[in-house]
């Protein structure tokens, strides 16, 4: 198992080992999607009291830290 600030953990077969919230089954993706379609934080921890602001501020930094990446430009 894969833990990430003792937040973000990733078990093979649960959610198909998708980074989950806390040993729960919510996911970062659906985190993301709940801010994406435009839920605000006090939105997301109304309909899901279990979470956290920090559960929610975690994810994002996980999401943003599986985006470090160099890309180049191959058609120069």
């Amino acid at each position: 198992m894969f833990i990430y600030k003792n937040i973000i953990s990733v078990e093979d077969g649960k959610r198909s080992g998708k980074p989950c919230i806390r040993e729960m089954r919510i996911t970062v993706e659906d985190i993301l999607r709940f801010l994406a379609s435009g839920m605000s934080f006090e939105e997301i921890l109304l309909d899901f009291p279990e979470l956290t602001k920090e559960d929610i501020l975690v994810s994002l930094e996980f999401s943003a830290n599986q985006q470090k990446r160099t890309f180049y430009d191959v058609a120069a």
